[in-house]
């Protein structure tokens, strides 16, 4: 099963109702078990309210029986009473059960999707995640809060209320009944009509967050380019798309209140009809009728509830499929839960004819042979879009190979356990990734039980301590969404220091300096010595002059190892390598012209 795409799974309402019961209802049965017990309590008190109507006008209005004046009165105080207390259990104990189920569905849902491919965070738009764990999430909160409550309390009301009406005259109520049924049929179609609409609503809802994340994010740019009134135009687009399907759902959810209104007058002219005969002539008495009628315009309610609660369920099962989709989704890259740990032997790297392709069906690699001493530096050069992060990445098998082995001490990182695979690896990269928290907690991020004096010794090795201690907070200053408040060569040295915290004893390097100046630079690439001693290390660098004391640098092109060897040694084959170096290394309106894609053919 492939987690690219979720796969859609279409569920009978059965079985996805079934679903959450067995899996996230099951640990809160005792809270849902006495908020029913309220629920019985606070339905019959409906049933008592409305049978209280028969001593009022018999024995009260037409017998003027003066006890039953006082104790009406006492019944009906005392049945309020318990009534609104059961309610208010109720109302608490359904809210308790049903915003548990939705945390537990959250949590597991955003501890699920985390543990995905980075492929797929890669294809899948942050804005739709989001919407799974916010609108779709928000949807099924609502649902589950009006069927949880209503479907119970609404039933059990109209049961009560039923007998009540069944208890005056049996005949009078299967008339007043016999209309309902016919509701049944439209209201199941509004129903299934409703699920269709939900789903494409939340899919345009996943479209527009994906929009505003990308807009924001990507603000700097759409200022720089004056973009404002084009990113507008895109983004209203959605806002219509996102109105049309709501207001389609609005019109389809309320058919539902006029086919119930226009049964209800049916319903009641009946009951009249029929009633105030047998009241005429004499086969009921007034206060039965009217104990009947009561009890018949207080069902009204429950029962246009339950007929709302299909739609409304409806809705909320439309979000819990998308939900259910993404956590029946499994990652590709996993490992066997037996796995032993990678026990680290030097650390040797070893790729023996990988080949690699993204989805795009474009080999990124083609059998790449390199291998990495224990203990030494290895640097990774060419051209961009060689393959030079893809060969990175396969390491801590943020991918996996599609043919060939990548080995560490001649152990395929495949038959290893992933987590120790990567507590094994440290990595900072060009993409500067920080947390909106506090310094500390980013340097710390890896290794959250470190001491304080290990988190300002990594700073200090990054050449971050200075300016840490220079901000108001220190390290305890909130750094913002991204480290949106520190400059980018502040941002890279926190992520230095946050690799040297976590002391792994191989260590990946992706342009790791290419955000400081040439001054800090030079600090930090001493720091990076010293880190790297002992530790096998593999660098990717653009600027060649930064990879000149690697023990082996390797010249990537097409996805292919053109060359490799020391740099003297490269230098010395004066090829692809030694072209690429004579650019780079000469000034500006120099005798050398031709192009970085001239010096590697």
């Amino acid at each position: 099963m492939t987690n690219k795409k979720f796969e859609i799974r279409a569920q009978s309402t059965r079985a996805l109702i079934m679903r959450l019961v067995r899996q996230y209802t099951r640990p809160y049965l005792w809270p849902l078990l006495l908020a029913i017990l309220f629920m019985i309590v606070a339905a019959s008190g409906d049933a008592i309210l409305a049978y209280l109507m028969k001593p009022v006008l018999d024995d009260i209005f037409f017998s003027h029986d003066r006890d039953m004046l006082i104790l009406v009165p006492v019944l009906v105080i005392i049945v309020t009473v318990v009534k609104s207390a059961t309610a208010y259990g109720q109302v608490v104990l359904m809210g308790f059960v049903g915003l548990r189920i939705i945390a537990d569905l959250q949590t597991k849902l955003f501890g699920h999707v985390i543990r995905f491919d980075l492929a797929f965070f890669h294809e899948t738009a942050s804005g739709k995640l989001v919407s799974r764990m916010t609108n779709d999430i928000n949807l099924m909160r609502n649902a589950l809060a009006n069927t949880l409550t209503g479907l119970v309390k609404d039933s059990l009301s109209l049961v009560f209320l039923v007998a009540v009406m069944f208890s005056m005259d049996w005949k009078l109520a299967l008339l007043a009944f016999v209309v309902f049924p016919i509701a049944v049929y439209p209201i199941i179609r509004i129903g299934r009509r409703m699920r269709k609409i939900s789903t494409s609503a939340l899919d345009e809802l996943g479209n527009f967050t994906a929009r505003l994340n990308e807009a924001f994010h990507g603000v700097r740019h759409i200022k720089a380019y004056n973009m404002e009134a084009f990113e507008s135009e895109r983004t209203e687009s959605l806002i219509e798309s996102v109105f049309r399907i709501i207001f389609k759902a609005l019109r389809t959810r309320a058919i539902v209140a006029p086919i119930m209104e226009g049964l209800g007058g049916v319903f009641i002219a009946l009951v009249i009809l029929y009633g105030g005969w047998q009241v005429i002539e004499k086969m009921l008495t007034p206060g039965e009728f009217f104990a009947f009628i009561t009890a018949m315009l207080m069902s009204y309610k429950p029962l246009k509830s339950l007929a709302n609660i299909n739609t409304n369920l409806q809705e909320g099962l439309a979000a819990t499929q998308r939900v259910f989709d993404v956590l029946d989704t499994e990652p590709n890259i996993t490992s066997d839960p037996k796995a032993p740990a990678l026990a680290i032997d030097g650390g040797k790297i070893t790729f023996n004819d990988v080949s690699f392709s993204y989805d795009t069906g474009t080999a990124a690699l083609r059998g790449v042979s390199l291998s990495v001493p224990a203990g030494h530096t290895v640097a990774l050069v060419g051209p961009s879009g060689s393959g030079k992060s893809t060969i990175l990445n396969l390491l801590p098998r943020f991918y996996d190979t599609d043919a060939g082995q990548v080995t560490i001490d001649s152990t395929d990182v495949r038959a290893v356990n992933l987590t120790s695979l990567r507590n094994a690896i440290g990595l900072v990269s060009q993409e500067t990734v920080l947390f909106d928290d506090s310094i500390r907690a980013n340097i710390a991020y890896g290794r959250p039980a470190a001491s304080e004096v290990e988190i300002i010794a990594a700073a200090k090795s990054a050449d971050a301590h200075a300016f840490i201690t220079e901000l108001p907070e220190g390290y305890n200053t909130l750094i913002g969404e991204h480290g949106a408040k520190l400059s980018g060569g502040q941002r890279q040295r926190l992520s230095i220091a946050r690799a040297m915290l976590k002391d792994a004893p191989i260590l990946l390097l992706d342009e790791a300096t290419s955000a400081l100046d040439p001054e800090t630079e030079r600090q930090i690439q001493q720091s990076l010595r010293q880190l790297m001693q002992s530790r096998t290390t593999l660098v990717i660098a653009h600027r060649l002059t930064t990879v000149q004391d690697a023990d082996i640098i390797y010249f990537i092109k097409d996805g292919r190892v053109a060359e490799s060897g020391s740099h003297q040694a490269l230098l010395a084959k004066k090829g692809a390598y030694a072209r690429l170096y004579s650019l780079e290394i000469m000034p500006p309106g120099g005798a050398v012209e031709a192009s970085i894609d001239g010096a590697e053919d």
